[in-house]
């Protein structure tokens, strides 16, 4: 089935490295006009450089989603310059792990700042328009542990699950103006990170995988560029985990 997205633009969050990347390019590769937002200029240049040398159209934006008013300023030029941002992905994330009674107050607060705060300034900036145009698409990348929770990981796990019950509390507010908002969750996923893992470690990860292998970040992006498509208009609310069989 081929997808449609009627000459859309997309900001894609995140969109420096590993599933935010494939999502940029996989939007791009449809015809969609895509805005790689990241903290770091140098990666989502990159990014933005290699979709226009594919025949692709991006921009590339540094911004540190975790600023409120560096997201409010950048949306406001976005804005302007595009007069419209159809599709928002909200993907940028990171980690600061630890046990809780190690956990810093920092650590803590970094890693809600930029993996859910930041959802509630891009939707409501992004939003506003798309309700007025009353066509829009807003898909959140959550995680599994948000869904499970892990040791070690409860500021993140704890901004992957309220990411959902965002998703969830927003499809219903903007449902009227025929925008959809749905979360995808990742499982294990192949990066930089899991290519490290100890060989012990990779075994047990395996055990709790049905399909016995790591994901790909390809699998998530063609999820989301389904979700972010015309023919994904009646499904909002939803939460689809991209996980290999691991919560069932």
């Amino acid at each position: 089935m081929s997808l449609t997205y009627n000459n859309r633009v997309a900001l894609v969050t995140g969109a420096g490295r590993g599933i935010g990347k494939a999502i940029a390019e996989l939007l791009a590769k449809n015809g969609v006009t895509v805005i790689c937002v990241s903290k770091s200029a140098e990666s989502c240049g990159a990014v933005a450089d290699g979709i226009v040398a594919a025949g692709g159209k991006a921009k590339a934006l540094a911004v540190d989603v975790a600023n409120g008013a560096a997201v409010k300023a950048a949306c406001e030029q976005l804005l302007a310059e595009f007069g419209n941002i159809d599709i928002l992905v909200n993907n940028a994330g990171i980690t600061k792990d630890g046990l809780l009674f190690r956990m810093s107050e920092d650590d803590w607060n970094n890693v809600l700042s930029t993996n859910l705060t930041s959802c509630y300034h891009f939707t409501k900036l992004v939003g506003r328009p798309m309700t007025q145009k009353r066509w829009g698409r807003i898909i959140n990348i959550t995680s599994v542990v948000g869904l499970m929770g892990n040791p070690g990981q409860a500021n993140y796990c704890a901004a992957k699950a309220g990411m959902i019950g965002f998703t969830k509390s927003i499809a219903k507010e903007f449902a009227a103006r025929n925008i959809t908002v749905n979360a995808v969750a990742p499982g294990f996923i192949k990066t930089d990170m899991t290519a490290g893992l100890p060989e012990e470690a990779g075994e047990k990860l395996m055990g709790v995988i049905p399909l016995k292998r790591l994901g790909e970040a390809a699998d998530i992006a063609h999820m989301v560029a389904f979700l972010a498509s015309e023919e994904a208009g009646y499904i909002t609310g939803q939460v689809f985990t991209v996980d290999g069989g691991m919560v069932m």
